[in-house]
């Protein structure tokens, strides 16, 4: 697996545990959870998790994500058919020929990786 691929799931993972504290620290959200059965009490576990990922993560992408995830709640989407997922603008033709590297959508601007 290349660097590029291994950054882009990073990426992802981040997204997940941005996502899991964001749900534990609202308050109607985790009371909801905490009713269904989950537990969530530990989001010091979150953090550290979230500290390790972006530990790993090239500083520059780390940059780009945070930059990004101040304006969308899906910051990093996967390319389908061509398209970006977070916009459903089509893709340059030119992003195919770099399908291993972590892309940005022209339109969106969300961080873009190929599945």
């Amino acid at each position: 697996m290349t660097e590029t691929k291994d950054q882009a799931k990073l990426l992802v993972a981040l997204q997940d545990l941005d996502h899991m504290i964001k749900e534990v620290q609202d308050t109607q959200t985790s009371t909801e959870l905490k009713d269904m059965g989950f537990q969530m009490d530990n989001i010091g576990e979150l953090k550290n998790a979230r500290d390790k990922i972006t530990a790993q993560i090239r500083p520059q992408l780390l940059n780009r994500y945070e930059r990004v995830s101040r304006t969308y709640d899906r910051t990093v989407v996967p390319v389908v058919n061509e398209l970006c997922t977070g916009c459903f603008a089509k893709v340059p033709t030119s992003f195919r020929y770099e399908k291993h590297a972590v892309m940005t959508c022209e339109s969106c601007g969300r961080i873009l990786y190929f599945i």
